[in-house]
C-alpha cells in the first residue's frame, strides 16, 4: 500500500499509507529489512490478528468440547500466534508477487515494495519461502491430523490472489484461507476434526465477507478502472444489506458451533460460551451503525476494529471451558 504522494516508480523505501502510525518497522527496523517486512505487512498487524483469532477460537472451542486443557495447549496457543505472523507474511508476499502488475495501477498499492522497485520478484519469493519453512517447522510440532490440515491450507492461500480475476466473490477465497486455523487448532487439541469446528470455520468465512467487503470499498473506483472484481463492487449501494446477512450468518454459525461443542446438560458452560457470539454480534452491529461507504478513513478504522470483535469471543470460550 503506497506512501502518501509516492510515485509507483519511486524506489526509496518509506512508510505505507495505511500502516499504523509510528509502527515498529518505520521506527526501529534496519533500513535494509523494511521493504521485506512491509511485504509481510509487519507494519499492519491487523491481518495477523484476523488470521490468528480463528485459531484461538478453534483451540478454546476444542478445549470446551473435550472438557480438559493440557499443557501442550499453551504451545498450540503460542505456536498459532507465531505461525499466523509467518503465514500472513508469506501469504501477503505471494499476493504481492502475483499482483505486482495490478498493484502498480492502484494508488493504495502502488508503493508496495515490488511495484515500487524496492524488492525484486526473486527476492520476494525467497522471503516467502523462508517464512513458510519456519511456519512448517512449527506445524510439525502438532499432531498428524493437524499437520495434514496445515498442508491443505496452502491450496486456498495459493488460489486467493487470482480470485479477483475470475469471480465477484474473492472475499470467499480469502475467508477459506484466513479461517483455516479454526479447523487446525481445534484438531491440534482434540486429535480429530468434528462438525462444530466446521461450523466455526463457516462462521469465520461469513465474518471475513463482512470485514473484507468493508475494506474493499476503499478500492472500488480503482478496481473498476482496472477490472478487478470484489464484493464491494458487486454489492455497491446494497452493501449494508449484505453486511447484515453476513453478520447474521456468522453469529448463527458460531452459536451452532457452541451448541455442538458444549457438553450436554452443562447449562453454565453453554451459557458462558454463548456470550461469545452475543458479544461478537454486538460489535458487528456497532460497526454497521458507523458505516459510511464514502469515508475511506472510516472504512479502514472499521476494518481494523474487527480485531476487537474477534477477541471478544476468546475469553467467553476459554472461561466456559474452565467450568466444564
Amino acid at each position: 500500500m503506497p506512501a502518501e504522494g509516492r510515485s509507483p516508480n519511486d524506489r526509496q523505501p518509506g512508510p505505507i499509507a495505511d500502516a499504523v502510525s509510528g509502527n515498529w518497522v518505520d521506527r526501529r527496523a534496519p533500513a535494509a529489512w523494511r521493504p521485506y517486512l512491509r511485504l509481510s505487512r509487519a507494519d499492519r498487524p491487523i491481518g495477523t490478528w484476523l488470521l490468528l483469532l480463528p485459531c484461538w477460537w478453534g483451540l478454546t472451542l476444542g478445549i470446551l468440547a473435550t472438557g480438559s486443557a493440557r499443557p501442550h495447549d499453551l504451545w498450540i496457543f503460542a505456536g498459532c500466534a507465531i505461525g499466523a505472523w509467518l503465514m500472513r507474511g508469506a501469504g501477503c508476499t505471494w499476493n504481492d508477487v502475483t499482483d505486482r502488475d495490478i498493484d502498480g495501477g492502484v494508488w493504495r498499492t502502488a508503493g508496495r515494495p515490488i511495484p515500487s522497485g524496492q524488492v525484486s520478484v526473486r527476492g520476494a519469493i525467497l522471503w516467502m519461502c523462508a517464512q513458510a519453512l519456519v511456519a512448517f517447522a512449527i506445524l510439525l510440532t502438532f499432531n498428524t491430523a493437524a499437520i495434514a490440515l496445515g498442508i491443505l491450507a496452502l491450496l486456498p492461500v495459493a488460489v486467493y490472489p487470482f480470485a479477483k480475476r475470475f469471480t465477484w466473490w474473492p472475499q470467499v477465497f480469502l475467508g477459506l484461507a484466513f479461517n483455516w486455523g479454526a479447523l487446525l487448532a481445534f484438531t491440534a487439541h482434540t486429535g480429530a476434526l468434528a462438525w462444530p469446528a466446521v461450523a466455526l470455520y463457516l462462521a469465520g468465512i461469513a465474518w471475513t465477507l463482512f470485514y473484507d467487503t468493508i475494506y474493499a470499498h476503499q478500492d472500488r473506483e480503482d478496481d473498476a478502472l482496472i477490472g478487478v472484481k470484489s464484493t464491494a463492487r458487486l454489492f455497491g449501494a446494497e452493501t449494508p444489506r449484505w453486511l447484515r446477512r453476513f453478520l447474521v450468518a456468522a453469529v448463527a454459525l458460531m452459536g451452532l458451533a457452541v451448541l455442538g461443542a458444549a457438553p450436554r446438560g452443562d447449562i453454565l458452560a453453554l451459557g458462558i460460551a454463548l456470550g461469545g457470539p452475543v458479544a461478537f454480534a454486538a460489535h458487528l452491529v456497532w460497526q454497521l451503525g458507523r458505516l459510511d461507504l464514502d469515508d475511506h478513513g472510516g472504512l479502514l478504522t472499521l476494518f481494523r476494529a474487527n480485531r476487537d470483535a474477534g477477541l471478544l469471543v476468546v475469553p467467553f470460550f476459554a472461561l466456559a471451558a474452565l467450568f466444564v
